[in-house]
């Protein structure tokens, strides 16, 4: 199996499946070789399980005959964006309990949204190609960082008071949003 390893300050080894189909594995810089080899041959199966969904998807995406988005139709779901991403925002902070700084649109390669711990926002225009429910999810999930700037047990039960089934909201990012992604 081919794979690029990136390594970093991090503390663990995680395997990473890029939209382009190849394996990046991210380690730490004190991590051996023989280590990370030894983890992928412990998680070869879900690689490949999962590289085959991702490989089934593209072809469904190329068959589907669904074109890459042009500047202008990107610069189009930039403008309906920034028309209805803050009207969600405003919503949904007052319900949260939180204030925020900035909301930006940006046309991003892999991230839906970021909240940074000024409070500024930002999201991923190739949101509007999503179902409502997914994007109130996005902004739900940036607006609890301001309560916990993580990925926590208590980060999750504070998007949970707000989206009881945000799972599937998760799970419909994790299947087709790499195919959204695809068209930028």
């Amino acid at each position: 199996m081919e794979y690029i390893v990136i390594r970093s300050g991090r503390k663990t080894v995680a395997i990473q499946l890029n939209q382009d189909l190849t394996v990046t594995v991210r380690a730490p810089w004190r991590a051996s070789q023989s280590e990370i080899e030894r983890i992928l041959q412990e998680k070869k199966p879900w690689i490949e399980k999962h590289l085959a969904q991702m490989r089934r998807r593209k072809e469904h995406y190329d068959a589907s005959g669904t074109d890459k988005l042009t500047d202008e139709e990107i610069q189009e779901l930039a403008n309906k964006a920034l028309k209805y991403i803050p009207e969600r925002v405003a919503y949904f902070s007052k319900i949260i309990g939180v204030t925020y700084e900035r909301i930006t649109i940006r046309n991003q390669k892999t991230r839906w949204g970021s909240c940074s711990s000024k409070g500024n926002l930002n999201f991923n225009c190739l949101l509007m190609l999503a179902p409502p429910e997914i994007i109130d999810y996005v902004v739900v999930h940036e607006l609890c960082h301001r309560k916990e700037m993580n990925h926590s047990k208590n980060f999750w039960r504070e998007v949970e008071k707000i989206l009881p089934d945000y799972k599937k909201s998760v799970l419909w990012l994790k299947n087709e949003g790499s195919m959204i992604m695809a068209r930028r």
